[in-house]
């Protein structure tokens, strides 16, 4: 049975566009989340900072259930994902995800590749649907790549592509994994300033990224974890330069290093 956000307590307010409530998952052996709780409210946009194999990536696959967890709840807009009669495909159309490695169908366009899900999932005529997937190639500035193919765009463009397909639902959130680590340095710019116009214009978003420059100045609030878990969570200024946590300090020390050296993520 589907549950109502009043059910989670007064601390919740209606305007919660997403839930994560004490998920756990296992590969094995291996405990991967160790029980993640969080929420993102409408219009904000919250970024996930952490090391490699902190669980960041598996947990976005939970949240639109294309890896099923293990033990918790995940609510969209109220709505419990996974244990209501509303099927999963109907919740993954109300979730844009936009992956590391773009995830196009090479064989269509770049317009054929936004205008496909308009086709199939919200059953819009050709004429229709192509006119949206143009507008939304607008939106990501390839009005003049439409009618080209992955292999002729660069990494940045295709991951513009990736994100116009991510909205062409009009999603009530949007998952980002790491969508800048697949490009060149020079590419990307261009995909951040996508995301942070959208986080402007107020489209709900939760980012999984090492562009601590880009999770500063764009999100509401950051999230660090580590080994599965969440260690601190707060306000981007306040955990990016006063973070109480001790591994917090180490990991964003080790960035800073990195940066310091020139070679940044």
């Amino acid at each position: 049975m589907s549950r109502d956000l009043r059910e989670e307590g007064p601390k919740l307010q209606t305007n919660v566009v997403l839930i994560v409530n004490d998920i756990y998952k296992h590969f094995g052996d291996l405990e991967v989340l160790k029980g993640i709780s969080f929420s993102i409210r409408e219009g904000k946009t919250k970024a996930i900072i952490g090391p490699s194999g902190s669980g960041k990536s598996t947990l976005l696959r939970c949240i639109n259930w294309l890896t099923p967890p293990d033990r918790g709840r995940i609510l969209l807009s109220g709505v419990e994902i996974g244990s209501s009669t509303i099927p999963i495909a109907k919740f993954r159309q109300q979730i844009g995800m936009v992956f590391q490695h773009f995830n196009l169908f090479v064989h269509l366009s770049a317009l054929e590749n936004v205008r496909l899900c308009l086709r199939k999932v919200k059953g819009m005529s050709k004429k229709d649907a192509t006119e949206r997937a143009i507008q939304l190639l607008a939106r990501v500035g390839l009005s003049d790549k439409a009618t080209s193919y992955p292999a002729q765009l660069s990494g940045g463009q295709q991951q513009r592509v990736g994100i116009a397909r991510a909205l062409a639902l009009d999603p009530k959130i949007i998952l980002f994994d790491e969508p800048t680590s697949a490009l060149d340095p020079e590419l990307i710019g261009e995909v951040l300033g996508i995301i942070t116009d959208l986080a402007r214009g107020q489209t709900t978003m939760l980012v999984v990224t090492h562009e601590m420059g880009f999770a500063q100045s764009v999100c509401d609030e950051l999230i660090f974890m580590e080994a599965g878990k969440i260690v601190e969570q707060g306000p981007p200024n306040a955990l990016l330069f006063n973070p109480t946590q001790e591994r917090t300090r180490a990991f964003l020390g080790k960035i800073n290093e990195l940066y310091a050296h020139g070679s940044g993520e």
